[in-house]
């Protein structure tokens, strides 16, 4: 409830409750600002796909595997100590939209305000979830097969198969 006694909407609706627990896994998503399929250019997405796997970003936090769609981003993470969640996905969107605006020569918001949040329970199964994460292309049918799609990588791939 907000102080006026009524239920949050939008974005506080989505930080209403939210607590981030250092060593817990959680399943991100964040949209472009009015759901804009930004990233269906190749070289916009390259340019957001780098920048959001960038190691200085994932200091503390572990980016398991991520997916980058024509409108959103999705990621799973293991939450590191002295980082929150509002702070990492504050780092990545800010990070990101920095690179993107400087190759596009766009001005304002790349990424809607807000971003959703699924703590993963420990009796979920861990690589079905990322499969899940990382199938996104294939379910909206954007390719036939994950191999087809560049934007998204998983940790538990062999080094020499790196995406993104």
């Amino acid at each position: 409830m907000t102080k006026a006694g009524f239920p949050p909407i939008g974005s506080a609706r989505l930080r209403a409750g939210r607590r981030s627990e250092a060593g817990r896994i959680y399943l991100i998503t964040f949209a472009t600002e009015s759901r804009r399929k930004t990233f269906s250019e190749w070289e916009l997405a390259r340019i957001a796909a780098r920048s959001l796997c960038d190691s200085l970003l994932w200091r503390q936090s572990l980016l398991m595997c991520w997916v980058l769609m024509p409108d959103h981003w999705h990621g799973l993470i293991e939450l590191g100590p002295r980082e929150s969640l509002s702070m990492l996905v504050r780092g990545l969107k800010g990070t990101c939209a920095r690179a993107v605006n400087l190759a596009s020569g766009h001005r304002g918001a790349l990424w809607a305000s807000g971003f959703h949040d699924h703590g993963i329970r420990y009796d979920e199964e861990l690589v079905g979830v990322a499969r899940y994460v990382v199938l996104n292309p294939v379910r909206a049918g954007l390719v036939a097969r994950l191999e087809q799609y560049p934007f998204w990588d998983a940790m538990w791939l062999d080094q020499g198969e790196h995406r993104g």
